[in-house]
């Protein structure tokens, strides 16, 4: 039961991990901007999945314009990404031009039968049913619908922190071998002798037990 238990507690803790990842790493799209616009938008349940207004211009409110960038796919489905300012917050893409962003986005509009394909670079999610929305980061052109685009700052983020939960396991690791350990052998042994102890007071007590019986029955006999 408790080998069930443990594997649970670190599948969950894994799944948590990979999706926090997922979401918060960058990640880019090729695709085809077809329009752009700005909606007054009620932030409410899924504010989580949404960053601040425009840096200087106040506080976050629940309903408030957000800038969003329509664009197709190469295999024609279209996906909607959200244009926000991240500034100083979680994730950290230090995010404060969503206004020339959106003035990019909008010059890069095509039509289907004249392209300009573009590499969206965005973090997030698009989940339709909550109405959350993928953040665009940067737009570029690219020279077709076919590139392939390596994610070196991907795997340098993901090198990165196997090597920091090496080094932390190893700090661990020597920790409980120079702390912990010994300290549970020295208990170990405390408790050894504890219980020899009792067992020389046990039989001590037995010995002069027998010797107080025998000296009783050798009264009796005489």
């Amino acid at each position: 039961m408790w080998r069930y238990l443990k594997w649970g507690f670190w599948t969950v803790l894994v799944l948590i991990a990979g999706g926090f990842l997922h979401y918060t790493l960058p990640k880019q799209d090729i695709v085809r901007i077809t329009g752009t616009y700005n909606r007054l938008t009620t932030v409410g349940e899924n504010s989580i999945f949404y960053a601040t207004p425009d840096a200087g211009t106040g506080e976050s409110a629940v309903t408030r314009d957000i800038r969003f960038i329509e664009a197709v796919r190469p295999n024609g489905k279209v996906i909607v990404y959200r244009n926000e300012d991240t500034g100083w917050v979680w994730p950290p893409y230090f995010k404060y031009d969503s206004s020339n962003l959106q003035a990019e986005a909008t010059n890069l509009k095509s039509p289907a039968d004249a392209p300009v394909w573009v590499a969206v670079t965005h973090y997030g999610w698009r989940i339709a049913w909550l109405s959350i929305y993928p953040n665009a980061v940067g737009v570029r052109v690219v020279a077709g619908p076919d590139v392939r685009i390596f994610p070196w700052v991907n795997i340098a983020i993901l090198t990165a922190l196997a090597f920091l939960l090496f080094m932390l396991r190893r700090m661990w690791l020597q920790f409980r071998e120079r702390m912990i350990d010994p300290a549970l052998e020295d208990v170990g042994d405390a408790l050894v002798r504890a219980d020899a102890r009792a067992d020389a007071a046990r039989a001590n007590a037995r010995t002069s037990w027998g010797r107080f019986t025998s000296w009783l029955g050798g009264l009796f006999r005489r």
